[in-house]
């Protein structure tokens, strides 16, 4: 099958990530696949980590995109679009030609929210959802967030080799995340405080950039916390999976997360996580631990299980050991591709049957 992923992007975050994993998973198993989109540095280095896998072309802006794929209209069975950027673009790209000639248009919804915001939200959904025939959603709280119907197809993460046992792991508590106001690393500072565990030699890390770093690093030093000895910003990274393979916790404190990647990556890397409780946290963490998603939904809940987990290594190992069982069973790169493939054929068997009928 020829697969085209699209999304209007120069960043290599989650939606990136989860783009260009599957793009190689299904690669992988014997489909043509290229990618439009993302950051070109880390997005290649990602498709390609042994210098083969799916092709890539860079797509900026919704522009580049509608460009690209107007020069592009034939190469896919399955165009696979990503956020309403990418949909806006693929309804002008694909404008004057009809379902039955182009591409079967699949969409996965990343985000619990639906589409168009503000005075032009209504034009901006009708246009993004105009050419889109079906809709995946990474978790059941997206679809069950989103506009219209969608079928949920979990991300699916490798296996990573040996994950280290807490013993063998730094004192070091791990938030990766983009630095935006919705993610509320400020809750990830002061739950931090408020457990004391800084006391027993445990160091914050925050992985990630973005608008809000200078206020964190201002609002860290509010909290007393000295940079270098309690705290370190260390940027966006490339390398999260080295440091999920050497940090000994992973605080995800983001309230409104559709999944929650960094948590399915800790999970993968038997890194234990302290997530607050809501969203796609919920679906990924269940049954692996209480102490992993507090019982209240605010900084003292996180500082309590931070506090427990710090304390105690067994405790560490026992709910990492369940949540990578859990990872390891029902988010693998070969059932992402799986469900995914079972959707498009879907979709191309209704596409076949319209191009028949009178």
């Amino acid at each position: 099958m020829k697969i085209v992923h699209a999304l209007a992007s120069d960043s290599f975050a989650g939606v990136e990530r989860h783009v260009a994993r599957l793009a190689r998973a299904q690669h992988v198993a014997g489909h043509a696949v290229h990618v439009f989109g993302g950051a070109p540095g880390p997005m290649v280095d990602e498709l390609q980590p042994a210098g083969a896998g799916p092709t890539y072309s860079p797509a900026a802006t919704t522009g580049a995109l509608v460009r690209a794929l107007s020069r592009h209209r034939q190469l896919a069975d399955v165009l696979h679009v990503h956020m309403t950027a990418a949909e806006v673009a693929t309804t002008v790209a694909l404008a004057g030609q009809s379902r039955a000639t182009g591409p079967v248009v699949v969409s996965t919804r990343h985000f619990a929210s639906r589409r168009g915001h503000g005075p032009t939200g209504p034009l901006v959904a009708h246009l993004a959802r105009h050419r889109v025939d079906h809709q995946l959603a990474v978790s059941a709280h997206v679809a069950a967030h989103v506009d219209g119907e969608a079928t949920v197809v979990p991300p699916g993460i490798d296996d990573r080799p040996d994950p280290p046992p807490s013993a063998a792991r730094h004192r070091t508590v791990l938030v990766v995340q983009r630095l935006q106001p919705e993610k509320r690393t400020d809750l990830a500072l002061e739950a931090f405080v408020a457990s004391g565990v800084a006391a027993a030699g445990w160091r914050l890390e925050v992985a990630g950039d973005g608008a809000s770093r200078d206020g964190l690093e201002q609002h860290a030093a509010r909290l007393g916390l000295e940079t270098g000895t309690h705290v370190r910003f260390l940027g966006a990274r490339t390398d999260v999976v080295d440091l999920m393979q050497t940090a000994g916790i992973l605080l995800a404190p983001c309230p409104v997360e559709g999944l929650g990647l960094s948590v399915l990556e800790a999970m993968a890397s038997r890194l234990p996580v302290v997530a607050f409780p809501a969203g796609g946290h919920l679906e990924l963490l269940d049954g692996v631990g209480a102490v992993c998603l507090p019982a209240s939904r605010d900084v003292d809940g996180l500082a309590r299980s931070l506090a427990a987990l710090a304390s105690d290594d067994s405790l560490r190992d026992a709910v990492s050991g369940a949540a990578l069982a859990r990872q390891r069973e029902h988010y693998t790169p070969a059932a992402q591709v799986a469900q995914t493939t079972a959707v498009y054929e879907q979709a191309l068997r209704r596409t076949s049957l319209t191009k028949v009928l009178p």
